[in-house]
């Protein structure tokens, strides 16, 4: 049973990262691939070491990956923010240098 469960929580995790590969690849802009790769990486990872302490067992590596989880889950769209406002915000200065000013870009 135990078996079982880890399969379904690995297939899970896997399932996540590729479709954030194909997210990644068939997106347009940087926006919607940020967003792809954020939930998809974040939700493959969390199922993946999930899997991982279920076959493990509870023990002191069990406790670990847990502490793993908690950082992925924490800092993958804590940097994916930064990433696209850093984008976002280099947009904002080139429509400014361009002449284009903010009333016009909404």
């Amino acid at each position: 049973m135990k078996t079982i469960i880890v399969g379904i929580f690995l297939m899970g995790g896997l399932f996540f990262f590729m479709v954030g590969t194909v997210g990644i690849l068939r997106f347009p802009d940087i926006y919607t691939r940020a967003h792809s790769a954020a939930k998809c990486d974040t939700l493959g990872a969390i199922l993946s070491l999930t899997a991982l302490i279920i076959y493990n067992g509870l023990n002191i590596v069990s406790l670990k990956l847990l502490l793993i989880i908690v950082f992925i889950w924490i800092t993958n769209p804590t940097a994916t923010h930064l990433i696209v406002k850093v984008k976002h915000e280099n947009d904002k200065k080139e429509k400014l240098k361009d002449g284009v000013s903010e009333n016009e870009s909404i």
